[in-house]
């Protein structure tokens, strides 16, 4: 594993997204970074991550990127994959991060499934922080009172002993990925952080996050095909 910053800013919040259920977490922090127009400061590099980048409008898009908005002191620590069995150490990874930075919170969003389906997208939280709680019922976010929290999220929650964690949630649909879910996610994010995000065109704008990460999903999955293919010949 290898972490490089080219700039480290002083008791930031830190923002993660994954890709979870709906890849929610991803295109919300995609969305992020074009909202709040944030500046890349680094990379996470992980020996057992596919050596596979994607390039988007003449763009190097990483698997694992950092930025920042220096306006909210925020860092977002940005994802496009992720392979199995490597959780633990992503989280190693953004607590060694929190730790040098001297990080205030890590806030995770996350999609989430629901046992049915509504017409209104349901939104929970669950943080360590009776503060953090107390704001988002106040804002009319459900706490998750029951549930089973999966990948870099749950290794955070339990590596995280004395650093404040939240986590938000929105109700995602099974079928990849889900921008409703990630607008609702952001909403949440919004009125935590006091953003002041215009909320008019974050659906839209979550639309336009959900097609360009098909394009590099579905160019990724191909990618991946053509590699085990040559694998294949070198073996025959």
């Amino acid at each position: 594993m290898e972490i490089k910053l080219t700039k480290h800013p002083k008791s930031p919040t830190i923002i993660s997204g994954f890709p979870g259920f709906g890849m929610v977490g991803t295109i919300a922090t995609e969305f992020l970074n074009e909202q709040l127009k944030t500046e890349k400061i680094g990379k996470i590099l992980f020996e057992e991550m596919p050596a596979l980048v994607a390039i988007h409008e003449n763009k190097l898009v990483e698997p694992f990127g950092i930025f920042y908005s220096e306006k909210h002191n925020l860092v977002i620590i940005h994802a496009l994959g992720g392979s199995p069995g490597t959780e633990w150490k992503i989280a190693d990874a953004i607590m060694q991060i929190a730790h040098e930075l001297g990080a205030k919170e890590i806030v995770s969003l996350e999609g989430v499934g629901g046992s049915e389906p509504t017409e209104k997208i349901q939104r929970f939280y669950y943080t360590t922080v009776n503060a953090s709680a107390k704001k988002l019922d106040d804002q009319k976010v459900k706490p998750l009172s029951e549930g089973i929290i999966l990948g870099v999220t749950s290794a955070l929650l339990l590596k995280a002993d004395h650093l404040p964690v939240t986590c938000l949630f929105a109700q995602a649909q099974q079928g990849l990925p889900d921008s409703h879910a990630a607008a609702e996610v952001i909403q949440s994010l919004d009125a935590y952080l006091n953003l002041s995000v215009d909320p008019k065109p974050l659906l839209e704008m979550a639309k336009n996050m959900e097609a360009k990460l098909q394009k590099i999903l579905s160019q990724s999955k191909m990618s991946e095909k053509q590699r085990s293919q040559q694998q294949l010949s070198y073996m025959g």
